[in-house]
């Protein structure tokens, strides 16, 4: 039996995943997938990806889940693979893409702040994950690590032909491939993260310093849940008015990047 595992939505953290389960928001975290593999116990695996990426640390790790899993993996290229998602398509054992598919692959990208020394500090730490991130591609395409980082730093995307020339791909599906080789995008689909924070931290400033009780809980969440939706609603509208910087959120640490266009 094959077992099917979705990787749709952004690639997110553990910790935030109930936030987009509340809202009902497509969302990938490492636990996610890492239940599924669980559940399929050895059996082939078949990852259907649509994603425009998300954090590198948590795409990194289902990459490695994949890679570790004992059972065939074959990953499948349905709508977008963009920045960590494209890495985690690197993971199967069999890599196919729709014809109407594209892969995006770029540099690691990130806020931070503070004087020259923390500016410099965050540029060698983004070099050290481009080539951390590179590593996926090369071993699945077998290019050079000189000629994949040169494409990473130029943005590149890719439909399917071009996704089988660079050996990303293994085959088009639903087409006779003339070669067989083997080898975000927005992150508008992403909750902004000062949402998080006020959904995380608003709970605990309505006065009550004590522990409150799950209805409590959920019926301030229902208070606040009109508010952070209509500003959620305003930041995906300016998100399509404006081009879409390159951005990551630095969560508790420096460390977390984020992949996105």
């Amino acid at each position: 039996m094959t077992v099917k595992i979705e990787i749709k939505g952004p690639i997110i953290s553990n910790d935030d995943a109930w936030i987009y389960e509340w809202f009902e928001m497509d969302a990938t975290s490492p636990r996610k997938v890492t239940q599924e593999l669980d559940k399929a116990n050895g059996e082939d695996v078949v990852v259907i990806i649509n994603s425009p990426g998300g954090y590198v640390d948590d795409g990194s790790e289902i990459y490695t889940a994949l890679k570790n899993y004992p059972g065939h993996v074959e990953t499948q290229i349905v709508g977008l693979a963009a920045s960590a998602a494209s890495v985690i398509a690197m993971a199967g054992d069999k890599v196919r893409i729709a014809p109407t598919a594209q892969i995006m692959i770029h540099n690691a990208s990130m806020w931070n702040n503070g004087d020259h020394r923390a500016m410099e500090k965050a540029s060698e730490m983004l070099k050290v994950t481009d080539r951390a991130i590179v590593n996926a591609y090369v071993i699945k395409s077998g290019k050079s690590e000189e000629e994949l980082l040169q494409m990473m730093a130029e943005e590149t995307w890719m439909g399917p032909q071009q996704a089988l020339e660079h050996k990303l791909v293994d085959e088009i599906m639903f087409m006779d491939n003339t070669i067989k080789l083997t080898a975000s995008s927005s992150a508008a689909g992403m909750i902004p993260q000062n949402v998080i924070d006020k959904l995380r931290n608003g709970i605990g400033n309505k006065g009550n310093t004590e522990v409150i009780s799950k209805e409590d809980f959920k019926t301030a969440l229902a208070e606040m849940k009109n508010e952070i939706l209509n500003e959620l609603q305003q930041n995906l509208k300016t998100n399509e008015k404006e081009p879409t910087p390159k951005t990551a959120k630095p969560k508790q640490k420096l460390s977390k990047l984020f992949l996105s266009l």
